[in-house]
């Protein structure tokens, strides 16, 4: 075991949340700003799909966002929801597709390895919940722009994901 200091002085005392956390701070960075964006004051629920072999993993995701949303005004006690996409594989011989986890490489149909992945590799926010009573009718701009200013400035030492869908 390794001991990492990550903002706000906690420590992971192992590497496996490091992925996660990166995607996390990602995840709460794009969801802040567009909260601030729509003049919300508070999100009650983010909804994330998650690929069956994208390398996240689900337990690691949620304790990392429950830490984050601490130190969040916006995310204070936001719920978040993961929705797992299953991973699929086109195989060109056969034009057939077939679960990737339960086949693997090889055509399940007709035994070729001229296959790929289609899906099942990518996470992107499906969905955020606000609720009416959350949102400011009489946004000030200024203030506005100043928190988007804030946020994409916050530096957690952790390394951003590449947008909000990530497939290979």
């Amino acid at each position: 075991m390794r001991n990492c200091a990550c903002p706000g002085n906690i420590e992971i005392k192992e590497e496996k949340n490091m992925h996660e956390l990166g995607i996390v701070f990602h995840i709460a960075k794009k969801v802040e700003s567009l909260a601030v964006e729509n003049h919300v004051n508070h999100v009650a629920k983010v909804v994330l799909e998650i690929g069956e072999v994208s390398t996240v993993i689900p337990s690691y995701l949620e304790d990392c966002w429950k830490w984050k949303c601490t130190k969040s005004e916006i995310l204070k006690d936001c719920q978040l929801e993961v929705e797992m996409i299953p991973a699929v594989t086109f195989c060109e011989d056969c034009e057939k597709t077939y679960g990737t986890v339960e086949h693997g490489k090889i055509c399940p149909y007709c035994g070729s390895e001229h296959t790929y992945l289609v899906q099942g590799n990518e996470h992107a926010i499906r969905e955020i919940v606000v609720y009416d009573e959350d949102c400011e009718e009489n946004a000030d701009a200024e203030a506005e722009s100043e928190a988007l200013e804030e946020i994409a400035h916050e530096d957690n030492g952790a390394m951003p994901i590449a947008d909000e869908t990530v497939a290979e």
